[in-house]
């Protein structure tokens, strides 16, 4: 069934359940989209040496040039089970990163069960570093957009991250990884704000550029959801995308929304050929607003001005 895109104009009911109903919204994801990444050769060259040199590897660029997106590539290329994933907050603490000991449920335990002998590893829930080291093999650790986290979050894990050791001070336990097993850590980072240097200096580091390259990749990778559109038809979008890129932004679109983009696009020239030619003018005509802006701009001020710009 072809999705009828304008929804609202329906009037049957029964028509509008079915449609939705029907919907064949892909289940995209970093663990399902591993295999499908490309990483260039500068990338593959950072993570081999990563590798052969034990250190973390610094990922930087802006968003959507696929930093978080390597980690699950090497995890499922090396075979080394599901990525290690630390999404960092803007309350993120080191701590966070290692071991949670529930004091609460424990005091309450003690005052309940006094005179009785509690093991506070009953009380202790591992984190990703604990998983890591403990593993039985090397894992991938990710460390999601560390610059989202407090100034001392970096330096608070410089110990853990060189030795690869840390020590559980609720039960004076130590937490340490076989050499065999040393993980491949990932860290990321928009670069909203500059790393400590003594951060850095523990990393090997790379920048990932967004380049027009870096778009023929991902849409190589996601080809089956735009089969209808010809190469042409890309060439054009892809050139309106990068023009908007260049645009003064407050919020610049990066391959998350470009993907979006060319799906909405995607289903709506599947209701006719019609709609598809009229769509394929849009975009070859410069002076013409693209399509569903919406799905390109997240800004307020900048669908405004964009708006300003064409019109009609």
């Amino acid at each position: 069934m072809t999705y009828p895109f304008n929804l609202l104009a329906q009037s049957d009911p029964k028509a509008v359940l079915d449609a939705l109903q029907n919907r064949r919204i892909p289940k995209d994801g970093l663990k399902t989209d591993a295999p499908r990444f490309v990483p260039d050769i500068d990338l593959q060259e950072a993570i081999n040496t990563a590798l052969a040199v034990g250190e973390p590897l610094l990922l930087t660029g802006e968003p959507g040039t696929g930093k978080t997106q390597a980690a699950y590539y090497a995890a499922w290329k090396l075979g080394l089970g599901d990525v290690l994933h630390f999404q960092v907050k803007s309350d993120s603490t080191a701590q966070d990163l290692l071991y949670h000991f529930d004091s609460v449920r424990y005091f309450h335990d003690a005052h309940l069960r006094a005179g009785v002998t509690l093991s506070k590893m009953d009380y202790v829930e591992e984190r990703p570093l604990w998983e890591a080291l403990t593993s039985d093999k090397p894992r991938v650790l990710l460390i999601d957009e560390i610059d989202k986290a407090p100034r001392d979050f970096p330096n608070d894990l410089l110990h853990e991250l060189d030795q690869m050791s840390f020590t559980v001070k609720e039960t004076g336990g130590v937490v340490t990884v076989q050499d065999h097993n040393r993980p491949l850590v990932f860290i990321t980072s928009n670069s909203e704000r500059r790393l400590p240097e003594a951060f850095l200096r523990r990393c090997v580091f790379h920048h990932i550029d967004f380049k027009r390259d870096l778009l023929k990749t991902v849409l190589a990778s996601h080809q089956a959801s735009f089969s209808r559109f010809s190469d042409g038809f890309l060439e054009l979008a892809v050139n309106r995308f990068m023009l908007l890129r260049k645009e003064r932004l407050r919020k610049i679109p990066a391959t998350g929304e470009l993907l979006v983009w060319l799906k909405t696009m995607a289903l709506d020239a599947g209701t006719s050929s019609q709609r598809l030619d009229e769509l394929f003018r849009q975009l070859d005509n410069a002076q013409k607003k693209p399509p569903y802006l919406g799905t390109l701009l997240k800004d307020r001020e900048d669908l405004k001005a964009m708006q300003q710009r064409y019109p009609t």
